[in-house]
């Protein structure tokens, strides 16, 4: 059961990451955004739209994978904090 919940919290990480990324083609909601937030618009590339107007605006994508990557390093270290070590 245990393995089920962080199987589904990873899952649901990723999905969210796939979300702010570019490569988010999918419009599931309406245009007002989801749940009537403007700023979770339908079209996903959240990061780039975060970054425009700023000097970082060029490396979105960088700025996205290692977002992913601290996101995905905590995860494992909650995982591993909150699951005892086999005996």
């Amino acid at each position: 059961m245990k393995r089920a919940i962080w199987l589904i919290i990873a899952t649901l990480i990723a999905a969210i990451l796939f979300y702010v990324s570019r490569f988010w083609d999918f419009r599931l909601w309406p245009r007002d955004g989801l749940f009537g937030i403007e700023a979770l618009r339908p079209q996903g590339g959240l990061v780039a739209q975060w970054l425009r107007g700023t000097d970082l605006a060029p490396f979105e994508l960088l700025v996205w994978a290692v977002g992913a990557f601290l996101i995905l390093t905590l995860l494992q270290k909650l995982y591993d904090l909150l699951t005892p070590p086999p005996e």
